[in-house]
């Protein structure tokens, strides 16, 4: 029998923390560097994880809502990208819909669990990108995820979003998926000359601990320009600092797997 791939769902519902950065970034160092079957699932449906791995939602007629609707199967769908090992799940505009018509539907929760069970065992790990909201979405991520994994950004409101997060995490736990747990929290967008930064990361290991990843991704312009060229930072600049800082996060990540295992 084929091993599962482990299902990671990156989310916080507060927006512009590098969620989405950190989700492709992350899939692609796995992939191109530690070698991993990797499948990135954008469920967010501004579709900027589609487009930072270089798809043009354009140029394709289906994708993540027709498979929630049942028109295609999710195998049809899955994209090859640039980067060996690294495969992609995309999305559009459209998938707000699913939302609003899965609203009545029993079992809304586990849709995008049911889509991904067929293809677990042909990756090592499933990367999903969840929308910076708490709606039915991510819900999903939730209920078919073994862990999350939460980007935050070092400022004061990033610690009241973050207690919402995990009161959500834990009822989604209580109620849809038992075995759901924190993956970690990782520190985006590091400014090391803000004092601020210092304060609120001090406050975060206060409460987290060992949840909280050794690796912080700091402000980087690169980072933020590789999206707009369709590539990774990987592929755009892998020896900038938020290239070396993903590869980091990548092998702290495996690290962290092989110790579970113990």
């Amino acid at each position: 029998m084929k091993k599962l791939g482990k299902i990671v769902a990156v989310a916080n519902q507060k927006g512009g923390v590098g969620k989405t950065t950190s989700s492709v970034n992350l899939a692609a160092a796995l992939a191109s560097i530690q070698q991993k079957r990797i499948l990135l699932v954008d469920s967010d449906p501004q579709g900027n994880a589609t487009s930072a791995v270089g798809v043009n939602i354009r140029n394709i007629s289906n994708h993540l809502y027709h498979a929630y609707l049942g028109t295609c199967s999710v195998t049809d769908i899955l994209l090859e990208t640039g980067i060996s090992n690294l495969k992609v799940l995309p999305t559009s505009i459209d998938l707000v819909a699913a939302e609003i018509e899965l609203i009545s539907v029993d079992k809304r929760e586990r849709y995008l669990s049911t889509l991904l069970q067929s293809i677990r065992s042909d990756f090592d790990y499933i990367i999903i990108d969840c929308p910076p909201s708490l709606g039915l979405l991510t819900l999903n991520a939730l209920t078919a995820a073994d862990s999350v994994l939460i980007p935050m950004q070092c400022e004061y409101f990033a610690l009241e979003g973050l207690a919402q997060l995990v009161t959500t995490i834990r009822s989604v736990k209580r109620s849809f998926n038992t075995s759901l747990f924190i993956e970690g929290l990782l520190l985006t967008m590091y400014d090391k000359r803000n004092k601020l930064t210092y304060q609120v990361a001090d406050q975060i290991h206060k409460h987290f601990d060992k949840q909280v990843f050794k690796t912080v991704i700091p402000r980087n312009v690169r980072l933020s320009e590789c999206p707009s060229h369709g590539k990774t930072i990987v592929e755009y600049d892998p020896q900038s600092s938020g290239g070396k800082a993903y590869k980091n996060l990548a092998e702290e990540f495996l690290k962290q797997q092989r110790m579970n295992r113990v």
